[in-house]
This record gives C-alpha cells, sequence and structure tokens, in this order.
C-alpha cells in the first residue's frame, strides 16, 4: 500500500493551502538560521521537512508557531498571517513535540478532556472515548498516562495535539524511539488524519518515514532550501550527481541524495 497517496474526501477542486512561507527570514543576532524559505502545504498532504541539526527545522517551526518572530518574510496558517492575527492562525494549527509532557497520574480521559478544554472544545463522555478510539486506545480510557508504552504515549499525544481538529499539523520527529510496530502504527494514525484533509508538516531523520509519508520533501541545508519534489522525483533529479555516486552503495537512493545535498557525506 502507498501510504502517501490520499483523496480528500469530496474531491474536484485543488486543495487549498493550509501554510504559506513565503522568503521567510529567522535571524539571532548576525547568524541567519532561515534564510529566504518558500514552500507550501495543502489540505490533505504531507510535507517533510528535513535536514542535519542545525538546518534551520526548528526555526521554521517555531516561527509558523508564533514562538519567534520573523526578521523577514510571511507566514500564513489557514489564510491568516501568524504575526497580524495570531489567534486565529495558532487556532488552526496543532503541535506534537518529539517528547510532550503529561501529568503522569491523569487517565487518559481526564487528559484529553483537559487538552479539549484548553483548546476551546467542550466534550462529554461520549466524545472523549469516540477521540480514544480513533487512535486504538479507547479501552484505556480509565488508564493513567505513567502506565502507557512509548507508542501509546506518542498516540496520545497526536490526538490532544489535534483534538480541535486543525486545519495544519506540526508534527515534530513524532516517532523517534518507537520501536517498529509502534512507529507503522503512528504512521497509520497520520494517514488518517491526511485522509480526513488536515495538512502535515513533518521533521524527521529517517528517509524511510519521509518516503513512506511525505507527498513532497522540502531538503534544508545552513537555512536555505536546496531542493524540494517528491521523494521519486528527488532521487531521480539527482542520481547522477557526482556527490551523490559518491556516497551511493548501488543504486542511489533517498538517503544518498540527502547526504550529498547536505554534506552529511564530507563529516
Amino acid at each position: 500500500m502507498n501510504q502517501r497517496t490520499f483523496e480528500v474526501e469530496g474531491g474536484g477542486a485543488p486543495a487549498q493551502p493550509v501554510l504559506e512561507i513565503e522568503g521567510l527570514v529567522v535571524a539571532y543576532g548576525s547568524v541567519r538560521a532561515v534564510d529566504a524559505v518558500s514552500f507550501r502545504v495543502c489540505a490533505g498532504e504531507v510535507v517533510g521537512l528535513l535536514g542535519p541539526n542545525g538546518a534551520g527545522k526548528t526555526s521554521i517551526l517555531s516561527a509558523v508557531e508564533g514562538l519567534v518572530a520573523p526578521r523577514a518574510g510571511r507566514v500564513a496558517v489557514a489564510g491568516r498571517d501568524i504575526r497580524q492575527h495570531p489567534v486565529a492562525a495558532r487556532a488552526q494549527l496543532g503541535v506534537q513535540l518529539q517528547h510532550t509532557a503529561f501529568q503522569p497520574d491523569l487517565t487518559l480521559a481526564q487528559l484529553i478532556k483537559l487538552y479539549a478544554g484548553l483548546q476551546g472544545c467542550r466534550l462529554d463522555a461520549a466524545g472523549v472515548r469516540q477521540g480514544l478510539n480513533r487512535v486504538g486506545l479507547g479501552e484505556l480510557a480509565s488508564r493513567r498516562f505513567g502506565q502507557l508504552s512509548g507508542g501509546q504515549q506518542q498516540r496520545l499525544a497526536l490526538l490532544a495535539a489535534l483534538i480541535h481538529e486543525p486545519a495544519l499539523a506540526l508534527l515534530d520527529e513524532p516517532t523517534t524511539g518507537l520501536d517498529p510496530q509502534s512507529r507503522r502504527e503512528l504512521w497509520d494514525r497520520i494517514s488518517g488524519l491526511v485522509g480526513r484533509g488536515t495538512g502535515v508538516v513533518l521533521t524527521t531523520h529517517s528517509m524511510e518515514e519521509a518516503a513512506a509519508l511525505a507527498s513532497r520533501l522540502v531538503i534544508l541545508h545552513r537555512g536555505r532550501v536546496r531542493a524540494t519534489g517528491t521523494p521519486e522525483d528527488l532521487v531521480a533529479q539527482f542520481q547522477s550527481d557526482p556527490g551523490v555516486r559518491r556516497v551511493a552503495h548501488g543504486q542511489p537512493t533517498l538517503e544518498d541524495v540527502f547526504l550529498a545535498l547536505t554534506g552529511g557525506a564530507e563529516q
């Protein structure tokens, strides 16, 4: 099954952009962490944001969340400029971090009701159970968070981040540290989000994950976009590049392209 092929319900008209980044510059003093980056994410697609540590991924996500003020450029979530309409923009945004800290003694039902309230959603017991069922945790509603496995914790974190059904989800390395089965289960949950029309920005260091989930990739290096395209197109475009040939062991792969474009093969 190709997990990257989805159709938004009711198809026909082109999907609308839920994230627009144009000429984004984020600087810390004299250092430009993000240098004139532009890309879009449409409803019902996953865009993979790839790059080595220090490439600018976190700074881009922070600008989208409104946590840092860009020195230049524009960021809009579901058509709302993050600087001009911060409250409206954030209302359409859900964020799952690599590590999410929940109160370990609270039950899953209590946590979901709490996070729904923080997002302005009023859920009764049936609504809480429905949400937990959606991520395969319905039978664990009365279990405490501290009793969950790592994979179950990440599924709950995904639900808590998206309980208000935002237009855009930012998933920052959501499967780091998970075993293969838990990772694949979370992939299925992400696929379900996209199938319902949510746009997703996914950061990951796993080329397998990027190729499995992302319809388009944005490869960053030193704050700049080095290449964009589908995983297949990027391999086809750069497979004859001398840098890719130098690092490839046999037929070039997405990982070979990534290493050649970001200087990873030189480290």
